[in-house]
């Protein structure tokens, strides 16, 4: 059952109204009991067992550590580690074991084997396996620290791990932050209930106006990217770029909405990444959740341990202090990417396009910013000033790109493909003869996919000066119901619908 689809739309609506009729103190078990049904309506029922044996592993874990002394400390370690081995466990046994098996027979390929060693198997994954995986684990970590109160009732923490909007993409919470107000008694707020809806409802636009009309260019030319050389493929993928931007964060605006109409606040996962100056300061603004998390449970731990604690005191005798710890800090750095690429997908391309890829460009930042600073000195450049940020903007969203290619692309094999393919052809013309035409989008559907992408932009410039939301509840109540029927009825009229679209299917549901 999609979100976007009428029945999840008519389910929704049932519980926003059980939601306000009902006692403040049911109100959780309500969406306990709603969790658990989206659960079970979405496709396998029995797949509801996975993330109970991983609710259940932390809770045990998290009980076990209320109850062992701080002086006990290898006694605390082992059940964090037990505990964090069943979740990982079990997301490595669904998503990662075929990625193992996959790259065993590639290497046994390359020394002539034309047979697979190990025959691949075929698991059904439930549904946001990852992301409430890496909620829950970060809450037992927490709790191990004493930065998180360990919760004594187990229904509770299945409303924390299952909590049904969160689990299609996410985002990734935090107990210690968020997790407290899904047992709060909430009172009906016109104006918050409203303001919800609103989001959603620009969710709605963002992802069956924009990336459902998007995808239909992007799957034909990388569904035969052969036929579709030069500039084809970067077409496709700067398009592919902004439908993976509007189909998750579109996703996202519809689940925080959701969210805050039941007086819910999540952690916002995207911030006008497209307007990022490095990619660093991308990687600040895309998928802000997942960042965070990898940052404090990877890369901060991974920097303390006694290997790497040695790898910059080494280091730092050998090619001094500061640039011995900035190498060991791109060593852990390594580490944490790859962690990154891995958490996409068990795909070598995701490894690639979302992990070390990104890894790289990084490193690269930062040993080019010095020579580059004393050029532009040299050469007298305003560093701040309009033209090189607007550049810099512009070489963000090129190196994001190719690293898209990657993710969207069918293979490794393919992506090179294609960057050969990109290269090799110059045909520049195809964007004024008529060809891009022929690519899946009319004349009126690309017209409708350009209008669409103007207004996101100039939302997105809107959002960097404050809430978009807040200047339209400032505007005359004749002017603010234009405003929102005319997107209402855009998404009506303009979305894509019907045999041939997957518009209940998110990009990032299936991770």
């Amino acid at each position: 059952m999609g979100i976007t689809s009428f029945y999840f739309l008519c389910f929704f609506a049932a519980i926003l109204i059980l939601y306000y009729v009902i006692p403040g103190r049911m109100q959780w078990g309500l969406l306990l009991v709603c969790s658990i049904a989206y659960y079970l309506l979405s496709g396998n029922g029995m797949l509801i067992v996975y993330p109970i044996v991983s609710v259940s592993a932390c809770y045990t874990g998290i009980r076990l550590l209320a109850a062992v002394p701080e002086q006990e400390s290898k006694k605390r370690r082992t059940i964090l580690f037990l505990t964090i081995l069943v979740n990982i466990g079990i997301l490595v046994v669904l998503k990662y074991v075929n990625f193992g098996i996959y790259t065993i027979d590639g290497i046994a390929g390359l020394f002539g084997s034309s047979e697979e060693l190990i025959k691949s198997v075929d698991f059904l994954i439930p549904l946001g396996v990852s992301f409430y995986t890496f909620s829950l684990i970060g809450y037992v970590i927490d709790v191990y620290y004493g930065i998180a109160n360990p919760q004594k009732n187990y229904l509770k923490l299945m409303l924390y791990g299952m909590y049904f909007p969160v689990v299609i993409s996410g985002p990734i919470l935090k107990y210690r932050e968020h997790g407290e107000q899904f047992f709060m008694p909430h009172a009906f707020d016109y104006r918050r209930v409203t303001r919800g809806l609103q989001r959603m409802l620009w969710g709605f636009f963002k992802k069956l106006v924009i990336a459902e009309r998007l995808g239909m260019l992007v799957d034909t030319v990388y569904g035969g990217y052969a036929q579709y050389p030069g500039t084809f493929i970067w077409l496709a993928t700067a398009f592919y770029a902004f439908q993976l931007y509007t189909d998750f964060s579109g996703c996202m605006d519809i689940v925080l909405g959701m969210s805050e109409s039941l007086g819910i606040l999540l952690p916002e996962n995207f911030q006008t990444p497209f307007f990022a100056g490095s990619i660093a300061e991308y990687w600040r603004r895309w998928h802000i959740t997942l960042g965070v998390w990898m940052k404090e449970y990877v890369f901060y731990p991974v920097l303390r341990t006694k290997f790497f604690t040695n790898l910059n005191k080494s280091w730092k005798e050998k090619f001094g202090k500061k640039k011995g710890k900035q190498y060991a800090t791109f060593a852990a750095m390594f580490v944490l990417w790859l962690t990154v690429g891995i958490w996409h997908g068990g795909d070598w391309k995701f490894v690639i396009g979302s992990g070390l890829l990104h890894w790289f460009y990084i490193v690269m930042e930062e040993l080019l910013a010095p020579p580059c600073a004393r050029l532009m000195e040299k050469w007298h450049i305003d560093s701040k000033g309009k033209g090189i940020g607007k550049l810099r903007i512009v070489r963000t969203f090129f190196l994001v790109c190719i690293g898209d290619l990657f993710f969207r692309a069918a293979s490794v094999h393919d992506a090179f493909g294609m960057l050969r393919g990109a290269v090799s052809v110059w045909n520049l013309p195809v964007l004024w003869d008529g060809s891009v035409l022929e690519l899946g989008l009319d004349r009126i559907e690309m017209g409708i996919a350009l209008c669409a992408l103007l207004l996101l932009y100039v939302v997105s410039m809107l959002q960097t000066k404050g809430s978009v939301r807040d200047r339209i509840a400032d505007k005359a109540l004749p002017i603010r119901w234009v405003i929102w029927y005319m997107l209402l009825f855009a998404v009506i009229l303009l979305g894509c619908y019907g045999p041939g679209y997957s518009a209940g299917e998110f990009i990032y549901q299936g991770f």
